[in-house]
């Protein structure tokens, strides 16, 4: 097992942009930046042994600082969108950026995807490690507190890829972290996610309104074109006529996680073979089909982005929930410490 670094250009930071490939004994590769603690591929075997990348990444570094599909990054602050752009802790109003018309989403103008973190390396006999760190300044994009962020990424030989995520702070905030990585199991992008087959472990999901904002209700999926309690294809239902899926253009849905589960997520692709598992300690999981990806954006192999091109699987905490009354949502108090545990595990079926 293994750590290569690639220096690369650095864009207007000051700061060199490095890329660190954590490599197992099996093959398998994860190349993460230490601009926005960003993966940039995972690659993994077929069943005839052919190693490809199963994520979205730009062909040109410098399109992760100009473009926003927040491919493979540190979310955060908070993932996902604050209505209104405002929450209120006890009797004080935080205001922040309005990146997402009249809300904010994942973090802001200037959030954790686009910041230079500091990396520490770790080379066991059973597993690899990168620990990035950054220190969010009070007031940083109007949240409150100096919040001290800790994220390891973490590859073993049993073809597992752990996020942790660990957060401090000196005045009571709110923080939600996740990784924004699209998967596309097919490798290399050779075709777009409807073939694939998904499960998610959860009996319930939220409803969303017009501009993709937990209403507060949540609703069970039995009998509707959520219910992946069964494996699926995506294809399946994306486009059924069903209010939710159209206010979205597809999935884009905060599903309430099952607590007695053994794995929260799969997703399988049955011509490669290849089967992703996911397994969380966070109550909600986002499934996003990029149904707003933009189109013509130069990825990996030189092809162009479009909708329905990968998934995201966004394990987090309930989205909005600092302003939603019927989401039950943890401030973060000094001498407390944040944890969000996320492991993709990777097997070839």
């Amino acid at each position: 097992m293994n750590i290569y670094v690639k220096e690369l250009v650095s864009f207007g930071h000051g700061k060199d942009i490095k890329e660190y490939t954590l490599k197992n004994d099996n093959g398998m590769e994860v190349g993460i930046l230490n601009y926005g603690g960003i993966i940039t591929k995972i690659l993994v075997p077929d069943r005839e042994g052919k190693f490809e990348n199963v994520v979205l990444n730009f062909d040109d570094i410098k399109d992760y600082k100009e473009n926003r599909p927040y491919f493979g990054a540190i979310i955060g602050r908070v993932a996902g969108r604050i209505s209104d752009a405002k929450f209120n802790i006890g009797n004080k109003e935080y205001s922040l950026y309005k990146n997402d018309g009249n809300n904010n989403i994942h973090g802001g103008n200037n959030g954790f995807n686009k910041k230079i973190w500091s990396v520490k390396k770790t080379i066991a006999d059973e597993y690899i490690s990168l620990n990035l760190n950054y220190l969010s300044l009070d007031g940083e994009e109007g949240f409150p507190g100096n919040l001290n962020v800790n994220v390891d990424y973490t590859l073993n030989n049993s073809d597992e890829l752990e996020i942790k995520y660990g957060a401090t702070t000196d005045k009571k905030t709110i923080v939600n972290l996740t990784n924004h990585s699209y998967f596309n199991l097919s490798g290399d992008l050779k075709e777009d996610i409807f073939e694939h087959k998904l499960m998610i472990a959860g009996n319930k999901m939220a409803n969303l309104n017009e501009e993709t904002i937990p209403t507060g209700d949540i609703k069970d999926v039995k009998c509707t074109p959520f219910d992946f309690t069964k494996i699926r294809e995506i294809k399946e239902n994306i486009y059924k006529d069903n209010n939710q899926l159209s206010n979205c253009g597809g999935y884009d849905h905060p599903f309430i996680l099952n607590e007695n589960k053994n794995i929260s997520a799969k997703l399988e692709h049955k011509k490669s073979g290849r089967v992703m598992e996911l397994i969380t300690n966070q109550p909600v999981l986002i499934f996003y089909s990029a149904n707003k990806l933009e189109e013509g954006l130069i990825l990996n192999q030189g092809i162009k982005s479009k909708k329905y091109l990968g998934m995201c699987f966004e394990a987090q905490d309930y989205p909005n929930g600092i302003n939603e009354n019927n989401f039950p949502f943890n401030t973060l108090e000094p001498g407390e410490e944040y944890l969000n545990i996320t492991k993709y595990r990777f097997r070839i079926n």
